[in-house]
């Protein structure tokens, strides 16, 4: 890899900057942590002495500085139109949380302004760089398991109040005006984009439900968004699946995709010894191969390394703001679904 400094700026100073973004960019020889903001100080200060860089007061000196030349947009998903579409009108590359906006008005704004800037635009949908995830793309265009016919996707843990910066129940995530679209868009997008991603095609029609069934926000009330999201999908290639999505897990996290397929099931991550387990009945084939990430478990991305060697090449990110549109399309197709009680045609 060419040896140069790329300057990045964090925006947003949650677990996700602390956990993730912060310490892979430290790691990566290619980067200088330019600094941090968050409209809670403490925070980006907190972050700043950990791995270096300044503490910026605003969002307007980050953005002026021609210094700098990307951007990780960590903000709440309410404010990723602002971030991003700001950043990449001032030049800046962008890599930004999912989902990449709350409305398919939005996220428009932020692909016009990928496509003005020219610059580099990723979105996080880290589960595409997972080691059995991107194996079990391989295992599929071999052919060796025919058609894919239906699948299961699950993704569920004990809820973001375990894990945000702001531990509790008055975090974000609970709140309508700034996280929107509760569970479907925090773990739900995740499959949505895995899924097109693996199997090559894209979601055609969408039937859900969604319920708020047990959390409660500080003031002891449910919570303004879902914090379950179920749904039944199919695809342009006909495919049929569920996908599961929740909050309310109170055991060990399920990230497990099952696909069902001509000739044998592919079972990913959903044996805690084995991610890969391909079952042909009498025949079964065990992959050893790397954790997924937890929010107790946290592993290396890959994220990072993969956007800042876009920065150098110039190539194409894994995940582009397309792939961002496409994904919150489903998801807002589906709260239509859930919302309406009718099935609904997304292409």
């Amino acid at each position: 890899m060419i040896n140069m400094s790329i300057k990045v700026a964090i925006i947003g100073c949650g677990s996700i900057a602390e956990f993730r973004h912060a310490p892979e960019y430290y790691e990566n020889p290619n980067v200088v942590i330019a600094g941090f903001y968050d409209k809670h100080y403490e925070r980006a200060e907190k972050l700043a002495k950990k791995f270096g860089g300044k503490v910026y007061l605003n969002l307007e000196e980050i953005m002026k500085d021609e210094t700098i030349n990307a951007i990780s947009d960590c903000t709440s998903n309410e404010t990723h139109v602002l971030v991003s579409t700001e950043a990449l009108n001032h030049g800046k590359h962008v890599l930004c949380e999912k989902p990449i906006a709350t409305t398919l008005e939005d996220a428009e704004k932020i692909l016009n302004a990928v496509e003005k800037s020219n610059k580099i635009f990723m979105v996080d949908y880290n589960q595409r760089l997972a080691d059995a995830h991107k194996k079990a793309k391989e295992i599929l265009k071999t052919g060796e398991l025919g058609k894919v016919l239906t699948f299961s996707t699950t993704f569920g843990h004990k809820g973001p109040e375990y894990w945000s910066a702001t531990k509790g129940n008055s975090t974000w995530f609970f709140k309508k005006n700034r996280s929107v679209l509760g569970v479907a868009a925090d773990l739900g997008i995740h499959k949505i984009d895995l899924l097109r991603y693996i199997l090559d095609d894209e979601f055609d029609e969408v039937f859900a439900f969604e319920a708020v069934l047990d959390k409660k926000d500080e003031f002891n009330n449910p919570i303004e968004v879902c914090d379950n999201f179920i749904c039944l999908l199919k695809t342009k290639k006909g495919v049929l699946g569920t996908g599961t999505f929740s909050w309310t897990y109170y055991g060990d996290e399920d990230n497990s995709t099952i696909l069902y397929c001509q000739k044998g099931i592919l079972k990913i991550y959903d044996n805690p010894e084995f991610p890969i387990i391909i079952d042909k009945g009498k025949e079964k084939v065990y992959y050893r191969l790397d954790s997924i990430q937890t929010n107790e478990n946290q592993t290396k991305s890959g994220v990072i390394d993969e956007f800042v060697n876009c920065i150098i090449k110039g190539s194409k990110p894994f995940a582009t703001v397309y792939d961002g549109v496409a994904a919150l399309k489903v998801i807002i197709k589906a709260m239509e679904s859930a919302r309406t009680g009718n099935k609904i045609k997304i292409v």
